[in-house]
């Protein structure tokens, strides 16, 4: 239902939520899973958000039409639960919590995902969102350590 990925395109967030590395995603980057999600620090930052956390469902579902509830629920549930890691360690003024579906609202990668930006005063989020750039796994691996301690403090 109001599929947009092409046919012959292989899902790079499916091949990643399956335990393999991608050419952005690196196991490193991973902050906490379980048996449905993932979630872990995004490789493409805005300027002034850096260090924002995905979340992404196991099985492949495109988009919020797809995704059964049970399972959107589970996401965010988890969500939620990023949202306050990512405050407390990150310490933060604010959260913003993003899901992009179909072209025209900014998806673009074709795999049902919410992002979980950390927000600072003045911080410019909406006047930066097309800016923004790849960062290298280096460059995440502090913000998933911290994150990743965190969620084990909780264990």
């Amino acid at each position: 239902m109001y599929n947009h990925q092409p046919k012959d395109e292989s899902c790079p967030l499916c091949i990643f939520a399956q335990g393999n590395e991608t050419e952005w995603n690196k196991r490193s980057d991973i902050v906490f899973e379980d048996e449905k999600i993932v979630a872990f620090i995004s490789p493409r930052w805005w300027i002034n958000n850096p260090g924002h956390v995905i979340i992404i469902p196991k099985k492949h579902h495109e988009n919020i039409y797809s995704i059964p509830d049970e399972l959107i629920a589970h996401v965010h549930i988890n969500t939620k639960k990023a949202a306050i890691a990512v405050k407390e360690t990150y310490y933060c003024d604010g959260i913003t919590i993003i899901q992009h579906n179909e072209p025209t609202g900014d998806q673009d990668v074709w795999h049902y995902h919410v992002h979980i930006f950390p927000r600072y005063a003045n911080d410019n989020f909406y006047q930066n969102f097309y800016n923004r750039k790849f960062v290298s796994a280096e460059e995440r691996k502090p913000y998933a350590d911290k994150l990743k301690a965190y969620f084990d403090s909780k264990k």
